[in-house]
């Protein structure tokens, strides 16, 4: 009755589009009273899931993306893809896909990475030919490595999750996978400029070349620092999100100088905002699973899961498929939070390593975030582009294949995750 009260108070709350953090908050307590628990542990459990020092990481992080968003490095990272890569057929395409890139290994968000780099390549690759389907197709689909090329502050949202699995190891699973899936979409996309005849990019200016890269260059640093302090253990990951996030104000604000000193206090808004929502959820969530452990439901789903077959792969590939359909009717943050605490037992009892189900987790609900019915970077695509849904995501099909199967090659061969932080030690 306890686990019928907890999940089905939440669903039904859901149903009547009750914000997320408040169906978790509100099914939490009416299952607690149910179980005569005392209250104010719930509550201690609300404050204890935000008392971490790695996720003081998430703010600089976000921080540092909308900086660089409204600093104009959107812009830059298209011109430095396009120099590398814009001159053959459908090479506006594949420089969507590159910048993409680029900008999610600054920003680690898919949403952004729609917002910005979407703003400036689906007009242009409308008035340059290409079907406005494809172009949003192309646009979402590029921005999903956002969640896996680090730093990426949905791998710190699981590595609380989880219990506090190494962030660094998380970082450096998600580098192959993340760089793999772009080159596939680049590949696609050529063959699609081929077959449908898509133009050739735009002739760069030789004498300009110099500044782009150098430009370009400057904004990927970013990264670079972030990544480079926690590898050489030179800094924590926050101590590193922070020094990334005052290089990012000092390039945008005195560098580029694209917008004045008073755009901080937008900046510092829209940071405020994400930051409230993603914070309240990790709380809320934190009391969810405390009891979701309490009332044996990991165990419970675990001995399900393995009962339907003795197999390993099956086992696998069932947690893939249920990580999938929830991707398609909820958004990443809240997922990851309820989903790790009841799969990840699952995934070590069939031995699949922390890190590896973390990146398998992180991969299936970025495709999510581009599915219908409730895909956000699709609604956002779309939006842009001024298509329908529907469009979309006819346009999107060829892109969920070569996503589906990047996703069966990271869920069945560890290697590609487990690569670098095994050589790296981390």
């Amino acid at each position: 009755m306890g686990v019928f009260i907890l999940i089905g108070s939440f669903l039904l709350l859901l149903i009547f589009r009750v914000p997320i953090a408040l169906s978790l908050i509100l099914s939490s307590l009416l299952t607690g009273v149910y179980l005569d628990i005392d209250l104010a542990a719930l509550i201690q459990r609300m404050v204890g899931g935000l008392n971490s020092f790695s996720l003081l990481a998430i703010p600089f992080f976000v921080l540092a993306g909308e900086i660089m968003n409204e600093g104009g490095i959107s812009r830059r990272l298209i011109n430095l893809s396009n120099v590398i890569i814009g001159k053959v057929r459908g090479g506006l395409a594949m420089v969507n896909v590159l910048a993409s890139a680029f900008f999610g290994g600054i920003s680690g968000s898919a949403i952004a990475d729609t917002s910005s780099v979407g703003s400036v390549m689906i007009p242009m690759m409308k008035k340059q030919g290409y079907d406005s389907n494809y172009s949003v197709a192309v646009t979402v689909s590029s921005s999903a490595q956002g969640v896996l090329i680090p730093p990426s502050h949905n791998m710190i949202i699981y590595s609380t999750a989880a219990g506090g699995v190494s962030v660094g190891a998380l970082f450096m699973g998600g580098l192959v996978p993340g760089l793999l899936l772009g080159l596939f979409l680049m590949v696609l996309t050529y063959v699609l400029a081929v077959k449908r005849n898509y133009p050739k990019g735009e002739y760069v200016k030789k004498e300009d070349i110099p500044r782009i890269v150098w430009e370009g260059l400057l904004g990927l640093l970013t990264a670079v620092i972030i990544l480079g302090g926690i590898l050489s253990g030179f800094f924590t990951v926050t101590e590193s999100a922070a020094i990334g996030t005052l290089y990012a104000f000092i390039i945008t604000f005195f560098v580029y100088r694209d917008i004045t000193i008073s755009s901080m206090g937008i900046i510092l808004q829209r940071t405020f905002k994400t930051l409230s929502m993603v914070l309240f959820l990790i709380g809320a969530s934190s009391a969810f699973g405390w009891l979701l452990a309490r009332l044996r439901v990991p165990a419970m789903v675990s001995d399900a899961l393995i009962s339907i077959s003795p197999n390993d792969a099956i086992t696998i590939l069932l947690i893939v498929i249920i990580l999938l359909l929830l991707g398609m009717i909820m958004d990443m943050a809240p997922l990851i939070l309820i989903a790790t605490p009841i799969l990840l037992p699952v995934a070590t009892s069939v031995g699949v390593d922390p890190v590896h189900f973390g990146v398998m987790l992180i991969l299936c609900l970025g495709i999510g975030l581009i599915s219908p019915p409730v895909g956000t970077v699709l609604f956002v695509g779309s939006a842009i582009g001024r298509i329908s849904i529907e469009k979309t995501t006819k346009g999107l099909l060829p892109f969920y294949a070569v996503m589906i199967t990047m996703l069966l090659l990271v869920a069945f061969i560890p290697g590609f995750v487990m690569f670098l932080p095994e050589l790296l030690g981390l």
